[in-house]
C-alpha cells in the first residue's frame, strides 16, 4: 500500500513539472518568442525535463492562415465579392457589429474597393464595373455604414458616391496617394493577426487580464472624453459650414455690386430699394429688423457705417484657465472629512463652477468635474460623494443639493447626472424625506425640474409617483416659498406633458381640480396657464372648452377678486363636481 502511494506521489510530481514546462512553452509559442522557445526546448531535453507533445505544434491554425492569405489576395486584386464573402464567413458578427476598430476598418475597406478601378486602371476604367462598385459602396453607406455617419472622421466620405470625379476633389486627395493603400493593407494584416491570436490566448494570460477590471472606470472616462471631443468637432464643423455659406453669399453680393457699378457707367441709377435688398442679405438675422427701421438708404454712407460697425472685431476678454485640482484627495476628504470640511469643500466646488466665466473657462471646470466623476455617479462603492445627500448634517445635505442643482443647470451637467437613475432615486428620496420647506428641498426640487426636460427621467418620475407627491404639496400653496411653488408647478407641468402623466392625474381628478383652482386664487400665477394648456393638447372638445374657461378667468381682471373667491369657494365645496364651475359639466351641443 505504501509503495502504491509513493508511486502515485512521484507520478504527480512528474505531471506537475510537465504541466509547468508546457505552460511556459505554450506562452512562448503564443507570444512568438521563436528563438527563446528553441533554446527553452533544447535545455529541457538536456536537463531531462519532458514537455507535453500536445503543445509542441504551433498555435496558428492552418485554416486561419489560408483564410488570411486568400483575404489579402482578394484585397490586392480588388475582388470585393470574394473579399467580403470571406470577411463575413470568418470574422464573427459580434466583432463586425460591436468592435469599433473592426467597424472603422471595414468602412475604409469599402472605400478601397469602391475606388480600386480609379487607382489601378491603365486607361479609363470600365464604366459598368465602376458603377457597380460605387453602387455597392452606396448601399453599404445606407445600411451598415450608417452607424458611423455621426463620426467626424468619416463624414466627408458619405459624399463620395455622388462626386463625378473623386480623383481631383480636394476632400478625397488622401485616398489617391500612393501610401494610402499599403497603409490600409498593413492595418488589415495587424487586425487579422490580433484577431486570430486572441482566439488562442493562453488561459493564464486570460486570467491575468481579467484581473484588470479596475481599468474599466478609466476606459469609461476616456470614452466620455472621446464622445465630447466628437461633439465639439461637429459643432466646429457646423460653424465652418455656416462661414462657408456666408462666404458664398458674399461672393454673390459682390458680383451683383460689380454688375451695378458697370450699369452706372452706362447711366443707369441704383435705387434705394435695390441697395436695401443687398444690405439685408449682408447683415445677420439679428440686425435685419433694426436695419429696416434705422437706416435711411437715401442718405449716402449710413448703410456702410452700420455694416462696418457690425463687422468690428469684438475684443475678447483674456480669461485664464483655473488651476487643476487633486480630485482623488478632494473626494476622499468629502467622504471621510468632518462635516465642517465637507461643507466648505462643497461650497468651494459650487462657487468654482458658478463664478467661472461663461464659455471656455466654465466648460473646462465642468468637464474636469465630469471626467473625474466628482459626484461618484459611476462608482459602485457603498461610500460615495452622492451619499452626502443622506448626511445627518443639514448643512452638508443643503450644500450637496446646491452643487447638484448647479450641475443640473448646465446641459452637460444634466447629461452626466442622467446617465444613471441612481442620482434621480436619491434626489426623490431626499425630496420626500425633507418635511420642511427648507433650502435643501428647494435645490433638490430645482434639480428634478431640470431633470424633467429629459424623456427617460420623466418616465421614471411618473412611475415613482412624483405627480401625486407634487399635487399633495401644492394643496397648501400659501405655506410654500415662491421658489418651491414655481418649481413644483413647472415640474408638474413637464410631467403632465406625457400621456402617462395625464392618466396619473385622472386617477385623482377631484384633488387635481381643487389644487388647480386654489392655485388660480394664489397671488403667484407663474406657470399656471402653461400647465393648463398642456392638458388641451390631447383633450377632447368638451375638456378643451372647460380648460379654456379656466384660463379665461385666470387672465381676466376682476375687481376685488370677487369672482376668483367665488370660483375657489365653489371648487372647495364641490371638489370633483364639474358642474360647480360655470361652463363646466355640460353635454356637447348644450347652450
Amino acid at each position: 500500500m505504501f509503495h502504491t502511494v509513493a508511486v502515485i506521489s512521484h507520478a504527480s510530481k512528474v505531471m506537475l513539472k510537465i504541466l509547468q514546462a508546457s505552460l511556459q512553452q505554450y506562452y512562448l509559442d503564443f507570444a512568438e518568442f521563436e528563438d527563446t522557445l528553441k533554446t527553452f526546448s533544447k535545455e529541457c531535453k538536456i536537463k531531462g525535463k519532458p514537455l507535453s507533445k500536445s503543445t509542441c505544434g504551433s498555435l496558428r491554425d492552418p485554416k486561419s492562415l489560408k483564410f488570411q492569405r486568400d483575404l489579402l489576395a482578394a484585397f490586392d486584386s480588388g475582388d470585393q465579392k470574394v473579399f467580403f464573402r470571406l470577411w463575413e464567413e470568418h470574422i464573427p458578427r459580434p466583432v463586425r457589429d460591436g468592435d469599433s476598430l473592426a467597424q472603422k476598418l471595414e468602412f475604409y475597406l469599402h472605400i478601397h474597393f469602391a475606388i480600386y478601378l480609379l487607382k489601378h486602371s491603365a486607361g479609363r476604367p470600365d464604366k459598368e464595373d465602376l458603377d457597380e462598385r460605387i453602387s455597392y459602396f452606396k448601399t453599404y453607406l445606407e445600411t451598415k455604414g450608417a452607424a458611423l455617419s455621426q463620426t467626424t472622421e468619416f463624414l466627408p466620405f458619405y459624399a463620395l458616391p455622388f462626386v463625378p470625379n473623386p480623383m481631383v476633389h480636394p476632400s478625397f486627395k488622401e485616398l489617391f496617394q500612393d501610401s494610402w493603400t499599403p497603409e490600409l493593407k498593413l492595418k488589415l494584416e495587424k487586425f487579422l493577426a490580433l484577431m486570430f491570436k486572441a482566439s488562442n490566448t493562453p488561459k493564464l494570460l486570460t486570467l491575468y487580464k481579467e484581473n484588470g477590471q479596475s481599468n474599466k472606470d478609466m476606459l469609461q472616462q476616456l470614452h466620455q472624453q472621446l464622445v465630447e471631443a466628437e461633439r465639439r468637432s461637429m459643432t466646429y464643423l457646423k460653424r465652418y459650414n455656416r462661414i462657408q455659406a456666408d462666404y458664398h453669399n458674399l461672393i454673390g453680393v459682390t458680383a451683383e455690386l460689380v454688375d451695378s457699378l458697370e450699369a452706372t457707367v452706362s447711366g443707369k441709377m441704383i435705387t434705394p430699394e435695390y441697395l436695401q435688398s443687398v444690405c439685408v442679405r449682408l447683415f445677420s438675422n439679428q440686425m435685419r429688423q433694426s436695419l429696416a427701421r434705422s437706416v435711411d438708404f437715401t442718405r449716402p454712407g449710413t448703410a456702410s457705417t452700420m455694416l462696418r460697425a457690425s463687422l468690428a472685431p469684438v475684443k475678447l476678454k483674456d480669461v485664464p484657465l483655473l488651476p487643476s485640482l487633486d480630485y482623488e484627495k478632494l473626494k476622499k476628504d468629502l467622504i471621510l472629512g468632518s462635516d465642517r470640511l465637507k461643507a466648505f469643500l462643497l461650497q468651494a466646488l459650487r462657487w468654482r463652477l458658478t463664478t467661472s466665466h461663461p464659455g471656455e473657462q466654465r466648460e473646462t471646470v465642468l468637464q474636469a468635474y465630469i471626467c473625474n466623476d466628482l459626484l461618484d455617479c459611476h462608482s459602485h462603492s457603498q461610500r460615495s460623494v452622492l451619499q452626502l445627500l443622506q448626511s445627518k448634517s443639514e448643512v452638508v445635505r443643503q450644500y450637496t443639493a446646491r452643487l447638484i442643482n448647479a450641475f443640473a443647470s448646465l446641459a452637460e451637467g444634466r447629461r452626466y447626472l442622467a446617465q444613471s437613475t441612481k442620482v434621480l432615486r436619491m434626489l426623490e428620496e431626499r425630496l420626500k424625506e425633507e418635511d420642511k420647506d427648507v433650502i435643501t428641498r428647494e435645490n433638490v426640487l430645482g434639480a428634478l425640474q431640470k431633470f424633467s426636460l429629459r424623456r427617460p427621467l420623466q418616465t421614471a418620475m411618473i412611475q415613482d409617483g412624483l405627480i401625486i407627491w407634487l399635487i399633495d404639496i401644492l394643496k397648501e400653496p400659501d405655506c410654500l416659498s415662491d421658489y418651491t411653488l414655481e418649481y413644483s408647478v413647472a415640474l408638474l407641468m413637464n410631467l403632465c406633458l406625457r400621456s402617462t402623466g395625464k392618466n396619473m392625474c385622472a386617477k385623482v381628478a377631484g384633488l387635481v381640480l381643487k389644487v388647480l383652482s386654489d392655485l388660480l386664487g394664489h397671488e403667484n400665477h407663474e406657470g399656471m396657464e402653461d400647465i393648463l394648456r398642456c392638458f388641451i393638447k390631447e383633450g377632447n372638445a368638451e375638456m378643451i372648452r372647460q380648460i379654456e374657461f379656466i384660463i379665461k378667468q385666470l387672465n381676466s381682471v376682476w375687481e376685488g377678486g370677487g369672482m376668483l373667491e367665488k370660483l375657489s369657494k365653489e371648487s372647495t365645496c364641490n371638489a370633483g363636481d364639474a358642474s360647480s364651475i360655470p361652463g363646466l359639466g355640460r353635454s356637447p351641443g348644450e347652450e
